[in-house]
């Protein structure tokens, strides 16, 4: 598996299909919007075809994260298993046989496993995947902020977080950050002035100066934040950029954050809003001449509550207008996550619902980009 080429993964597999008790293997992937899940090809016999995410029953198994077994007549059994990149969902494994007792069944789970493992380290010599989970051309913009983008969820026994963000094809200036260092969960929402390729650019260049301190010495807040704010004066200094950069204590649920003029993180609890939570005095944005005055950053904290969930989102959120004006709001927005919460969705499927809820309200064109980033602290989940 090591040395094949990936557009041969489906057929290595199926060549040892029979030895497993099985008869067909097939490896679907999310496409780029969550929309629809592609098949790999293998060969003129087996082209690539789509299956819907909403309304098929491998897409039942990717929004849940269950497998699904259907009987097809004459034809055995079809079983759907998620395939998942830690917490992360990459697509879903399908497989036909006469028969699923459990040996089987739990070969199947390690056969998904291993796929999983198979395309996510493929992925980054090949653009054979990437080709295939793209129904348009990406623009230029969106093409540099996906390659810079970590995976949409990420997160342990003790946290989850994830993000979705849109249009997919056409980003300008949104972007995010998660990731894990040393008991903290550091995650960064940014939002560049404009909508073109200098967007893109400047908040490429703000989360990679945030990346730079967190990789060299961990860095507190404070450095994070001066370090990215003195690299736009330096490469874009007529460009500004809104960001929250937080950090979240896993061992003890403390969250600290400094809010550079981004629209204020909202706290739920037991299925609530806590109003003005996260409300603190407004700071400036980033690249706003902080960098040449000496400016010291505020740093604010709250201690959370084990289940305490943290939104970060862009002004694209509530900011999304229908055709005759009505902004979809804060209220709608938030309304929307909780009922998925209390319906017992999992985060990204919660985000990825409500990200197509707001493309639906401006039929499917937005004016801005919108960005969502939940955290959901869950000690006692392990």
């Amino acid at each position: 598996m090591h040395k094949v080429a990936p557009d041969r993964l489906p057929g290595l597999f199926n060549q040892h299909a029979s030895d497993l008790g099985l008869e067909e293997i097939t490896v679907y992937l999310a496409d780029v919007r969550q929309d629809t899940l592609v098949s790999m090809p293998e060969g003129a016999q087996r082209p690539s075809h789509r299956l819907s995410v909403e309304r098929s029953d491998a897409g039942r198994a990717y929004r849940t994260g269950r497998a699904e077994t259907h009987e097809n007549r004459g034809s055995g059994l079809q079983l759907w298993l998620p395939l998942l990149d830690g917490v992360e969902r990459i697509g879903v494994l399908g497989v036909r046989a006469q028969s699923l007792d459990k040996p089987t069944l739990r070969i199947c789970r390690v056969l998904a496993s291993l796929m999983s493992l198979a395309v996510v380290s493929k992925t980054h010599y090949s653009d054979t995947f990437s080709r295939l989970q793209r129904s348009a051309k990406m623009r230029l913009s969106a093409e540099m902020v996906w390659a810079y983008l970590p995976p949409r969820t990420m997160g342990t026994d003790q946290v989850t977080s994830s993000a979705v963000l849109e249009p997919a094809y056409d980003l300008g200036g949104d972007a995010f950050d998660h990731s894990l260092i040393d008991g903290d969960l550091h995650a960064t929402i940014l939002d560049a002035m404009g909508h073109d390729l200098l967007s893109g650019l400047t908040s490429t260049v703000a989360m990679a100066g945030c990346r730079q301190v967190r990789r060299s010495d961990g860095g507190e807040l404070r450095d994070i934040v001066a370090n990215a704010d003195g690299e736009l004066e330096r490469w874009f200094p007529e460009r500004q950029v809104t960001a929250v950069f937080a950090h979240l204590q896993l061992a003890s649920g403390m969250l600290t954050w400094i809010n550079c003029g981004h629209p204020t993180p909202l706290l739920l609890r037991d299925q609530n809003v806590v109003p003005q939570a996260l409300e603190r005095p407004s700071q400036l944005p980033l690249g706003m001449g902080s960098a040449d005055t000496h400016h010291t950053w505020r740093v604010d904290d709250l201690q959370l509550e084990p289940g305490d969930r943290i939104l970060l989102f862009s002004d694209g959120v509530p900011d999304a207008r229908s055709p005759s004006g009505e902004r979809f709001g804060e209220e709608r927005f938030t309304d929307f996550i909780i009922r998925a919460i209390a319906a017992g969705e999992p985060a990204p499927e919660a985000l990825r619902r409500l990200v197509n809820d707001i493309l639906t309200h401006q039929q499917g064109h937005l004016s801005d980009d919108a960005t969502i980033l939940l955290i959901e602290w869950h000690p006692t989940r392990g």
